[in-house]
């Protein structure tokens, strides 16, 4: 089970990389980043490495973004330089959080649990 859940996150991995490293210069638009950030969010929650409350933070997060680029859209149906920078300088943060999230160890047992010792051992 285990490698075919491994072959399965390395597949959707190259397939979501392929994209990025076939646009000029790595640009994504909004909405293969916003697909991007919630794929690493629900990975995160798949694997352990995000708290139930780490990933509703983050969603909550995400769709406020999400709503004001909506919003941005509303006048005119597309996006000006000046809201394109201020949604990405958004994505920018949230992936930086989903990042410090994902790699904090929080929730997640082993040595941090207290039924453990340092060594692991109960």
């Amino acid at each position: 089970m285990k490698k075919v859940l491994a072959s399965v996150l390395f597949v959707s991995a190259l397939a979501t990389a392929a994209p990025v490293l076939a646009a000029p210069g790595g640009w994504q638009s909004i909405n293969e980043r916003q697909a991007r950030l919630d794929q690493r969010i629900d990975v995160g929650v798949r694997n352990g490495s995000l708290s139930r409350n780490e990933a509703r933070s983050l969603r909550a997060e995400f769709n406020q973004i999400a709503r004001l680029e909506a919003r941005y859209r509303q006048t005119n149906h597309r996006l000006e330089q000046w809201e394109r920078r201020d949604l990405d300088a958004r994505f920018d943060r949230l992936s930086a959080r989903i990042k410090v999230e994902r790699n904090d160890r929080d929730g997640r047992g082993g040595y941090h649990d207290d039924r453990y010792d340092r060594r692991g051992r109960p």
